[in-house]
C-alpha cells in the first residue's frame, strides 16, 4: 500500500481519526498534546504556587515552540541513565519530581552530567517538568501517599500551606486618626502620590468625645517606608497602627503529615507495613528512650524525602522520613520517639504509580504517560 504526500491549503485543519483497515479493524490514532496545554494541565494538577521559595519548580527545559507531547515520561529523578531510558522511549516531556536543575547553570556544555542531562533533552526535543515540593504540599500528593503505609489513619499538615496572595491588596495596613481636616487634606494628598497604596478610605469617628477622622489605607512593604516617613514629619506617627496582613492558610495543604491511625498498632507492625508499602526489605530503625518493638503507635508525624526540618519538635510516638540529621535523631530518641528511616528517594519513588492514573484522567488520556524503570535510590546495603 502506497500513501501519497500532500500539501494543505490554507485555512485547511489535519484532523486525526481511526485508521480503518480491512481484517484489522479500526486502529485508533495516538492523541498528542501541546506542550504548553499540558503545562498549564500540570500548573493546574498542583499549583507551583505551593511550592517552597527556595525550590526551582516548572517547566525547567523548553523545547522550540510547537512542540507536542505524545509521551509523558515520569520519574523520581533524573540521572543520566534515566535520560537514556526517556531518549530510547521516544519520551516528548520528562517530569522528574526533584528538579535535575537547582543550582544556576552557568554554561551548557558536555563537563558536567547536570549539563549533559540539558544538552541531551534539548537535542532530543524532550522538556523538562519539576514539580518537587508543590506535589509535597497538595493532599493528593506525596506525603498523603505515604500515610498510606500506616494504615487507616486520618492526616493534617505539619506545616499548613498559605494561601499564595493576601486577601487584599498590598502586605501592610496603615491607620491613623487626625483632627485637622486643613491639614488631613495635605498628608493625603501627598500619601496619594506614593506608588503601591490603595483600598484608601477615610472615615468619621469620635476619639475621647472629640470628633476626627479615621484613616485607613493598604501598602506594599516597600510603600509602607514611605508613609511612616511622611506621617512622622507631620506627627501623626504616634497615633498610627501599622497591621501585618497575613495570607490565609490553606486547609489540607501543607508540608509533611501528622497521622492519627484509627487504632494503636505496635511499632514493629508499623514497620513491616512501611516496607510493604515501600516495597523495601528492611528500613533503619531508631528506638525511642523506653520503648521497645511492641510498643504502640498512635499518633505518626511523616515527611517525604529529608523531613527533619518539619518533623523536629512534633509530639508523636513515631517518625517516619526518607532521611534525617544524626543529632535530630537524637534529640527525637531522647524525646521518647521512635524514627524509621527508608533513605530519601524511597519515600516518593512509589508515588509515581499511583501519579501516572491521576494524571491519565487528569490530562484526559490524550498522552501516554510511562514510569522509569531505571530510576533507583543511590543507596544500598552492600
Amino acid at each position: 500500500m502506497k500513501f501519497r504526500s500532500c500539501m494543505l491549503l490554507p485555512g485547511t485543519q489535519l484532523v486525526r481519526r481511526s485508521l480503518c483497515i480491512r481484517g484489522l479493524g479500526c486502529v485508533p490514532s495516538r492523541s498528542f498534546m501541546n506542550l504548553r496545554d499540558v503545562v498549564s494541565a500540570l500548573n493546574d494538577f498542583a499549583s507551583l504556587s505551593l511550592a517552597e521559595s527556595w525550590d526551582n519548580v516548572g517547566l525547567l527545559v523548553e523545547p522550540s515552540p510547537p512542540h507536542t507531547v505524545n509521551t509523558l515520561f515520569l520519574t523520581n529523578d533524573l540521572t543520566e541513565e534515566v535520560m537514556e531510558e526517556a531518549v530510547q522511549k521516544k519520551a516528548d516531556l520528562i517530569l522528574s519530581y526533584h528538579p535535575p536543575i537547582f543550582t544556576p547553570l552557568k554554561r551548557v556544555t558536555w563537563k558536567t552530567w547536570k549539563e549533559r542531562l540539558v544538552v541531551r533533552a534539548l537535542e532530543n526535543r524532550m522538556g523538562i517538568y519539576s514539580p518537587h515540593t508543590a506535589y509535597d504540599a497538595v493532599p493528593h500528593g506525596v506525603n498523603n501517599w505515604l500515610t498510606k503505609g500506616l494504615g487507616a489513619c486520618t492526616s493534617i499538615p505539619l506545616r499548613p500551606s498559605a494561601a499564595p496572595s493576601h486577601p487584599a491588596e498590598g502586605t501592610h495596613r496603615v491607620e491613623f486618626c487626625a483632627n485637622n481636616t486643613e491639614h488631613l487634606d495635605t498628608v493625603l494628598s501627598k500619601i496619594k502620590t506614593i506608588q503601591e497604596i490603595s483600598c484608601l478610605v477615610t472615615l468619621p469617628v469620635r476619639v475621647e468625645g472629640e470628633e476626627q477622622t479615621r484613616v485607613s489605607l493598604n501598602c506594599s512593604q516597600k510603600a509602607l517606608l514611605e508613609v511612616v516617613a511622611l506621617l512622622s514629619q507631620d506627627n501623626l506617627y504616634h497615633k498610627t497602627e501599622i497591621l501585618l496582613l497575613q495570607k490565609p492558610l490553606l486547609p489540607h495543604n501543607g508540608m509533611g503529615r501528622l497521622c492519627t491511625l484509627s487504632e494503636p498498632v505496635s511499632l514493629s507492625d508499623i514497620i513491616e507495613r512501611v516496607k510493604n508499602h515501600l516495597k523495601l526489605p528492611h528500613v533503619r530503625l531508631a528506638m525511642g528512650v523506653g520503648k521497645t518493638l511492641e510498643s504502640p503507635v498512635k499518633k505518626a508525624a511523616l515527611c517525604a524525602g529529608s523531613g527533619s526540618s518539619i518533623l523536629k519538635g512534633t509530639e508523636a510516638d513515631l517518625y517516619l522520613t526518607g532521611e534525617m540529621s544524626h543529632h535530630d535523631i537524637l534529640d527525637a530518641v531522647a524525646n521518647g520517639i521512635s524514627v524509621i528511616l527508608c533513605e530519601h528517594s524511597n519515600t516518593e519513588r512509589g508515588f509515581l504509580s499511583e501519579l501516572r492514573d491521576m494524571l491519565a484522567i487528569h490530562l484526559l488520556n490524550k498522552v501516554n504517560i510511562i514510569v522509569s524503570e531505571k530510576d533507583r535510590d543511590p543507596l544500598q546495603v552492600a
